[in-house]
């Protein structure tokens, strides 16, 4: 059987798009033809080492043509691609190698701080000159494709979201999935083979691989990879490059708009600015118009790889505060608790059906069941429909804060301060932050008779989960309003004491 997966992407452009670059970073410069054969011979270097197919194959470290090349070359085996968060402590990237089965984690060197000591996992480390570095590896590898059986059915990724009960899930996105997510992108951000997308946010995030990278590959674009956001670098990397396409969350913007360089850089070659994780704030999306820019933005999560609803620039005004219509090949639908269609206007919760939904969770059949009930996606968030079919986000799921790029929930944060003996009841709630959006603030009911600090909670915290994740306040209450069960009532924590 013909390979039908991602991983054959850049193989099949390297003739439909000869010559045409594929990949810029710093000094790096590769057309398909060179990335493909670099792909071609990493993935029979990790065949000789064992790797094959349901294998699963992480890699931790920044965005870098090694990311690229891994992705490709693993799902082109028909093995299991894990992409890792940067931003997570050793505790936290040590849970998600063990859960996923990892047989090999490839890792930039300046990651290794991250990586477990003393795990049993095999390691091919990207920037270690001796003959298990990453480019020994590569090179050890033949430079002939071999063309593997792998169908969209077939799963491509395991992405890692945070857990509502304090575990992250291991999202199975299939090579289905995938394809389908980003001909969706394609069709509904008009992504065209000249496009050049500047890739600045984590492609360990499904937002950036999902809405970015995918979609541009498969279209015979070039993608300009940064290894970290910089404001000044990106600003020009835009004139330098031709830049068309740029992704971000509303900081990323707003720190382009309010530097120094942001009047004098030449910004005629951006077509498209893509926003997602919130609403671009109203002086952020001014800044732009005066450019003569606008945004498209939209709605989706890890388990819709990402896609789910897309706001063209055309509704950015009109529309500012809905997250738009269905992307072409995926259906959405808001339901009562009964799961009949709620009226227009009415809220209701979130479902999401098509070829991009996810396989599943990583060995949790019974969240599986419980998340893909009668067929549909159920997303947990609330929203509603107006008369023309788009959706406006009412509440978002379990809690959820959205903390610049970043997603915490907030019960993996609780169940680890509940730890300290001086607590008898916490709760994380968001609160509004200039830069990121929102940050955490923990609200805390003391033991009777002890006392704990901010600093305290901060000390018990860090390294043990990634930073972002650190609540940025604490305030401490006698007790917490709670339901008749007993829950706490986060509502009403937010209303007093959720101001800035």
């Amino acid at each position: 059987m013909e390979n039908q997966g991602i991983g054959d992407w850049v193989h099949r452009r390297r003739v439909k798009s000869a010559g045409a670059p594929a990949l810029v970073c710093g000094e790096v410069r590769r057309d398909y033809a060179e990335l493909a054969e670099r792909i071609d011979r990493l993935a029979d270097a990790l065949a000789a080492r064992g790797v094959t197919r349901g294998d699963r194959v992480a890699y931790l470290g920044p965005n870098a043509p090694e990311f690229l090349e891994t992705l490709f070359a693993v799902t082109s085996l028909g093995a299991i691609f894990v992409p890792l968060n940067t931003r997570l402590a050793a505790e936290e990237i040590g849970y998600q190698l063990e859960d996923s089965g990892t047989s090999l984690l490839i890792h930039a060197a300046e990651s290794a701080p991250a990586v477990p000591s003393g795990g049993a996992v095999p390691r091919i480390v990207v920037g270690d000159a001796g003959s298990d570095g990453y480019d020994a590896v590569l090179a050890s590898g033949r430079p002939e494709h071999v063309d593997r059986p792998v169908s969209l059915d077939d799963p491509a990724a395991i992405l890692y979201t945070s857990g509502t009960t304090g575990k992250p899930k291991g999202a199975i996105l299939s090579h289905g999935n995938l394809t389908w997510n980003a001909i969706n992108a394609i069709v509904d951000y008009d992504v065209t083979s000249s496009q050049v997308a500047l890739m600045v946010s984590p492609l360990f995030h499904v937002a950036a691989l999902g809405m970015g990278a995918l979609p541009t590959i498969l279209k015979g674009g070039c993608l300009v990879v940064q290894a970290k956001f910089d404001p000044a670098a990106v600003l020009a990397a835009i004139q330098e490059h031709g830049i068309t396409s740029l992704s971000g969350v509303p900081t990323t913007y707003q720190m382009l708009a309010e530097h120094p360089d942001w009047e004098s850089t030449d910004l005629s070659s951006l077509e498209s600015l893509t926003c997602g994780g919130s609403p671009v704030p109203a002086r952020v999306a001014e800044a732009y118009e005066k450019r003569g820019l606008a945004f498209s933005s939209g709605y989706g999560m890890t388990e819709s790889s990402p896609g789910a609803t897309s706001l063209s620039p055309r509704y950015s005004r009109n529309k500012a505060t809905t997250s738009g219509l269905p992307h072409f090949f995926t259906d959405v639908r808001v339901v009562d608790p009964s799961g009949a269609d709620v009226a227009t206007g009415e809220i209701g919760e979130i479902l999401v059906q098509g070829p991009n939904v996810f396989l599943g969770y990583w060995n949790r059949p019974d969240a599986t069941t419980e998340t893909l009930a009668d067929g549909w996606l159920h997303t947990g968030d609330l929203g509603f429909v107006d008369e023309q079919g788009f959706l406006t986000i009412a509440d978002r799921s379990k809690d959820m804060i959205i903390s610049g790029a970043e997603n915490i929930y907030p019960a993996e944060v609780e169940r680890l301060l509940m730890e300290l003996p001086q607590i008898e009841a916490v709760a994380l709630i968001g609160v509004p932050d200039e830069r990121w959006g929102e940050v955490g603030r923990a609200i805390v009911q003391p033991v009777d008779g002890a006392t704990i600090t901010h600093e305290e909670l901060v000390a018990h915290l860090d390294g043990r989960i990634a930073r972002y994740k650190i609540p940025k306040s604490t305030v401490l209450v006698e007790e917490f309003p709670r339901t008749a069960s007993g829950k706490i009532r986060k509502n009403v924590l937010r209303d007093l004491y959720g101001a800035p």
